[in-house]
């Protein structure tokens, strides 16, 4: 028998010392026409980022129009004085990019990404849908068909449908924060391209805007680019639109969205809370990834391993708005879903972990593990352009500082297990939330006004 032949490995490879990370920093600049740019040169990263924020905010939107920014949003690939709608789809595959645009409650965001090699062209591209968008008339009512067609498909999602009614029950019937963003079948049915038109003409411009440009921009002249293209666009020089106060009623209550029939219970609890600007933002954040952020979070190891009632439950806060002078409001949230013979169950469970937080704390081990989660995964979460850039942009609008992002995870790394208690209870208090429930009444509403976490109301789904 032959002797085996020694094999040789090849040596192993040794991880290198680490080197620290930062959130990167953008630099700044104004072009002649009153754009606002922020770049962000990131090598390596050969596909560019660029975030255009308007400021075009749903509160903007005229009576009995509601939609309007969204359907303006969309249109601006539809079209220019220079190419039509298939020819302006053409020239962006053309140059291997996207355009995307939504509207929110701080204003309008077009996003762009595209080949370094191909920016002067997407720029370009993006240049001219805000300097000359066509809004045509059959461009526009397709627009509006397709978004009528849309929102029974978002009544019948009912995680849809249920913040569509956390919304209406936390703000007041006045405020545009009560009605869907994207507008109800009832106002996106008035809009026409008069409407879009008027509506761009009196809020788009570049005085009030900012670029986001993010990615390799090795050899790449961006000022005498920018000018080129984004300099290109005219507009008169009107100041920043008012911000007004979030106002909200969390008085503790129940809504119950009825579907009879449903298998399952849709929950979203909720409450209006500090956001970015307020220095317990950190701690909140490291809090709430305590309680409902992962699946190791106190609401997931209690509702879906320990009694099996759900997928999983989500705890999150979410800016809505926020303005220059500092003052702006989150959306604190608990959502998931439970099967229905098991919806109060679930519910009173969910009230023992949030009471039991109040009482006895987090430990300092989900401490360590939420900043471990939050802060160690930072640098891949940043690794492409368009993550850069969109981070950028929400500071944009939420008007925090460029170095906001560092410095929060600083703060996140600095922050104690007391604090980040302190924060959640704060932000989740049992006796003033809303709690929104779709499914089928019939079966889930004795067992939930029996919790005693607030009066029960039924609703139809419509």
């Amino acid at each position: 028998m032959s002797e085996l032949a020694t094999m040789e490995f090849h040596p192993q490879p040794q991880a290198g010392e680490a080197t620290p990370w930062a959130f990167p920093a953008p630099a700044r600049g104004t072009l002649a026409n009153g754009l606002t740019v922020l770049h962000c040169h990131r090598p390596g990263q050969q596909v560019v980022a660029v975030e255009i924020i308007l400021d075009a905010p749903l509160d903007a939107e005229p009576a009995g129009l509601d939609g309007v920014a969204t359907i303006m949003a969309r249109a601006f690939s539809e079209g220019t004085d220079k190419h039509s709608a298939e020819e302006f789809a053409a020239e962006l595959e053309r140059c291997g990019a996207t355009l995307d645009a939504h509207a929110d409650h701080p204003g309008v965001r077009l996003s762009l990404e595209v080949p370094a090699s191909r920016l002067p062209k997407g720029l370009g591209l993006v240049a001219d849908a805000l300097r000359a968008p066509a809004f045509a008339d059959s461009e526009v009512e397709r627009l509006v068909r397709n978004r009528l067609d849309e929102i029974p498909h978002e009544l019948a999602n009912p995680s849809r449908r249920a913040a569509k009614e956390l919304s209406k029950e936390l703000f007041p019937a006045t405020a545009r924060m009560s009605r869907p963003r994207q507008g109800t079948a009832e106002t996106v049915e008035n809009i026409d391209s008069a409407a879009v038109r008027a509506f761009y003409e009196k809020h788009v411009r570049p005085a009030t805007a900012t670029a986001v440009v993010v990615g390799d921009l090795t050899g790449v002249d961006l000022e005498k680019l920018l000018g080129d293209t984004l300099g290109a666009w005219t507009g008169s020089q009107a100041q920043p639109l008012p911000v007004a106060p979030v106002t909200a009623d969390d008085a503790g209550r129940v809504v119950i969205v009825d579907r009879p029939g449903a298998v399952q219970t849709q929950l979203l609890i909720g409450r209006i809370g500090a956001d970015r600007h307020d220095r317990v933002w950190a701690a909140q954040v490291l809090g709430t990834y305590c309680l409902g952020g992962t699946l190791t979070s106190r609401l997931d190891r209690v509702l879906r391993e320990e009694k099996g009632y759900t997928y999983g439950v989500r705890a999150f806060g979410q800016v809505l708005r926020s303005a220059p002078d500092g003052s702006g409001a989150a959306l604190l949230a608990i959502s998931g879903s439970v099967d229905t013979p098991n919806t109060g169950p679930a519910l009173d469970d969910l009230w023992k972990v949030l009471r039991t937080l109040a009482a006895e704390g987090l430990t300092d081990a989900e401490r360590d593990v939420a900043v471990q989660n939050l802060v160690g995964v930072a640098p891949l979460k940043y690794e492409t352009a368009a993550a850069v850039a969109g981070t950028l942009a929400d500071q944009v609008e939420q008007h925090l500082p460029d170095d906001y992002q560092a410095t929060l995870y600083q703060q996140l790394a600095a922050t104690g297990t007391v604090e980040a208690t302190a924060a959640a209870v704060n932000a989740f208090p049992v006796d003033r939330l809303v709690t929104v429930l779709v499914g089928d009444a019939s079966q889930i509403r004795d067992a939930v006004a029996a919790l005693g976490i607030g009066e029960v109301t039924v609703v139809a789904a419509e």
